[in-house]
């Protein structure tokens, strides 16, 4: 075969052999068969970087599906004991009320009392002149007595004509007659002395005393004044106010549940705070239910019963009610943020603490508190539950902690470019280096190796 092929024409041989020609041209395309793949890479990797860094993430730091793993909170189901609490509204009403009257007619005299002091039952408060009482009980004592003496003057002539009945000395009509006379006096005798036990009564009513112990409100009236008997406004108003009572509302609902506390024989402590739920203002017994319910608030009223030794407790005072119907023993609970609510009921989400991962779990819910709620079925204590970041859990999803220190090595992205410590993007990196994240490598470099290949093909 000749080493130099002729021209088209066939009369000039060509200078240059024909292998060498053919074989840059084949390099040629290798060359730009190279730069469209690293163009397209590049593109790629521009338009998926979750993607990519998921594939390099190391093997269990993500979910299924290559996703990333949630950092959770976590709280350990325990045992507790659980009250049983009803919470309402209630009024004080002092255990009694009295507006102290005067029941006598007169001026004033004395007021003993303070605006606001503490009395006792039986203490005097204010006085009502009393001469006219005094003149009325002796002008009734001088009618008793005169009329007494006729009595004993007209039995005494009762026995001497019974005497001469029997000697048959006189007429059983006069005998008839003096036993009359008799039976009429000690009838006035009777009237006289009531009207006597009147005049001295009011003449006890002229010292106006406390019927009850309590609180003494605002003085009504002043000394000097005339009071009328039965006044309406009175001279004074006393409020029992140790002990106290509170009025509550009872839902018609749940008024067989306090009705079986209260028949157990046990008594039911009753707490009452202040309007913001914060101060303990005392504590007492439940005392009583109503006998019917209000139509209009489908509601029992209740009372409960203090001793209001430090007088925070004020009548007619709004507070907050709280009724401990009984206590739940050794219940299971959890913080009510890990319970869940799903189309089959509710659940839990339960940590399996070896794999990292988390498993859904059918509970049935029991009674509940501020923070707390028990757990009747489908849960034992000891296990961790999920109780923040649920949301965006799945059954068997992989999660995090808190405590839990992210994955290392092999999770950041495989990009252009070089690696701190000089080592290019292609090959391991050395021992003590650390990995760069995807979003520090430069993306614009294509691989190293590829440009060396293409600069050398020519010279070849």
């Amino acid at each position: 075969m000749d080493q130099y092929a002729k021209e088209p024409h066939g009369d000039t041989l060509s200078r240059f052999p024909r292998r060498p020609g053919r074989r840059a041209s084949i390099i040629g395309s290798v060359i730009a068969l190279i730069a469209l793949a690293a163009l397209g890479w590049l593109a790629w990797h521009l338009t998926h970087p979750d993607t990519a860094a998921s594939g390099n993430a190391r093997p269990g730091a993500g979910g299924r599906g290559g996703a990333p793993a949630t950092t959770v909170g976590v709280a350990t189901a325990e045992r507790a004991d659980i009250p049983i609490v009803l919470e309402a509204l209630g009024t004080v009403t002092p255990a009694a009320t009295v507006t102290v009257k005067p029941q006598v007619s007169g001026v004033l005299k004395e007021v003993l009392f303070r605006e606001g002091q503490m009395v006792r039952a039986g203490q005097l408060l204010a006085t009502i002149d009393p001469r006219q009482f005094e003149m009325s009980l002796m002008q009734a004592s001088g009618q008793r007595q005169r009329d007494e003496a006729q009595l004993e003057n007209a039995k005494l002539a009762l026995q001497r004509y019974r005497t001469l009945l029997e000697q048959d000395s006189i007429a059983r009509q006069d005998v008839d007659t003096q036993a009359a006379l008799v039976k009429q006096l000690e009838g006035t005798v009777m009237t006289d002395r009531a009207a006597e036990g009147t005049a001295r009564l009011n003449l006890g009513y002229s010292r106006i005393v406390a019927p009850i112990s309590g609180r003494v409100g605002l003085r009504v009236v002043d000394v000097g004044n005339v009071v009328v008997a039965n006044d309406a406004n009175g001279i004074a108003v006393i409020t029992q106010v140790s002990p106290i009572d509170v009025e509550f509302s009872v839902p018609q609902d749940q008024v067989p549940e306090v009705q079986a506390s209260a028949g157990s024989g046990a008594a039911l402590p009753v707490t009452v705070l202040d309007r913001t739920h914060v101060t303990e203002l005392g504590a007492g017994r439940f005392s009583t239910l109503d006998n019917q319910v209000d139509t209009q608030t489908g509601t029992v009223r209740a009372k409960a019963r203090f001793d209001n030794a430090k007088f925070t407790l004020f009548p007619s005072q709004f507070v907050n009610v709280r009724l401990l119907l009984r206590t739940i023993q050794g219940a299971i609970v959890v913080p009510v943020t890990a319970l869940r609510h799903g189309s089959n009921g509710d659940f839990v989400y339960v940590l399996n603490t070896a794999e990292r991962t988390v498993s859904l779990r059918p509970v049935k819910r029991g009674q509940a508190t501020a923070d707390k709620l028990e757990i009747t079925s489908g849960l034992q204590a000891g296990e961790k539950v999920i109780t923040e970041g649920a949301d965006r859990l799945k059954d068997g999803a992989q999660v995090m902690l808190p405590g839990d220190k992210p994955a290392a090595g092999g999770a950041g992205k495989r990009q252009g470019g070089r690696r701190p410590g000089g080592a290019a993007s292609g090959a391991p990196a050395a021992a003590g280096s650390a990995s760069v994240p995807a979003s520090d490598a430069p993306a614009s470099t294509p691989p190293a190796p590829r440009r060396r290949r293409a600069a050398e093909a020519p010279a070849s």
